[in-house]
């Protein structure tokens, strides 16, 4: 069996993320993190933020385990300006995914209980949103998944703790590469493969799951649509590929059989169904269905 250092394989990944249209950013530690989000939202958000601003950002921000913070990176910000104005910032825009600034980089150090250092991190207007960490060729997968277990206990909650906006892992050894949400009851058996839509091609090489899960648009849209929210266990949640295939399914069809509607022409064969097996996640497919079927409702209303 080959082996791959695995600073071949971060180094490749980032190469690869920028010709994917991230930027890459030089982070070494926490004051280069909270030096680049300002700039970041302030390009976001097409502003200038005073020290004071941005303080009131942070201080905002940083409350909350992992899903309050999810809430809060869905909402908007609110401070109050050095001339006494109430304004807001977006932390990301869950409409027009281009409208975000991408940002990759990597070895960021964090010190907790103890120091820690990150193989890639994605960043989305300044904030780490995915974080990838990546085991050389030959060794278990399982090893990744574990390390970034010691992250969420060691490190990531230190500082200001934006490394608990993280809504993405992945884990990887090149050949084989999955994801999951971040939770705190995260087990190994809740780490999936990228399928295509028949589910007929498993995208494992990282170069090849890169290419068709890391893209700007792709990314966003599993971070803004397909995480769900688990407001009983308050814990982030991932679809799976067959689930949010079968939720846009769902969603273009309704989207035709409405138009049909408006022009007043038949919808006899504008039906369908969605098959599922027992456990294999009905219930999930049809939530995120109904709850992005009403806010593209809600959308063309404003």
């Amino acid at each position: 069996m080959t082996t791959q250092p695995e600073q071949i394989l971060e180094n490749n990944l980032v190469a690869q993320l920028e010709k994917l249209g991230y930027k890459k950013v030089v982070i070494k530690e926490e004051k280069d993190l909270l030096a680049n989000l300002k700039s970041q939202l302030e390009i976001h958000n097409k502003t200038t933020l005073s020290d004071s601003d941005f303080k009131q950002i942070l201080n905002f921000i940083n409350k909350g385990n992992v899903f309050e913070r999810a809430k809060i990176l869905r909402d908007r910000v609110p401070y109050t300006n050095d001339k006494g104005e109430h304004k807001t910032v977006e932390l990301i825009n869950q409409i027009h995914w281009c409208q975000n600034e991408f940002q990759v980089t990597q070895q960021v150090t964090m010190e907790g209980k103890y120091k820690n250092r990150y193989d890639v991190t994605i960043l989305i207007n300044g904030l780490p949103l995915v974080q990838i960490e990546l085991k050389r060729r030959g060794l278990e997968m399982k090893e990744a998944f574990n390390q970034i277990n010691r992250y969420q206990r060691h490190s990531f909650g230190s500082g200001n703790a934006l490394f608990q906006y993280v809504q993405r892992f992945i884990v990887s050894k090149g050949r084989k590469t999955k994801y999951y949400a971040n939770n705190r009851k995260q087990s190994f058996k809740q780490t999936f493969f990228w399928a295509d839509e028949l589910n007929t091609k498993r995208y494992s090489d990282l170069t090849e799951f890169a290419q068709v899960f890391l893209t700007p648009n792709h990314l966003t849209a599993m971070i803004t649509k397909y995480v769900v929210l688990n407001e009983t266990d308050r814990i982030l949640m991932v679809m799976r590929p067959y689930q949010i295939y079968a939720t846009e399914a769902i969603i273009e069809r309704v989207a035709k059989r409405q138009a049909l509607v408006v022009s007043a022409q038949s919808t006899d064969k504008m039906n369908g169904y969605i098959w599922h097996t027992t456990g294999s996640g009905k219930t999930m497919t049809s939530f995120k269905s109904a709850q992005l079927i009403s806010q593209s409702k809600d959308a063309d209303k404003v």
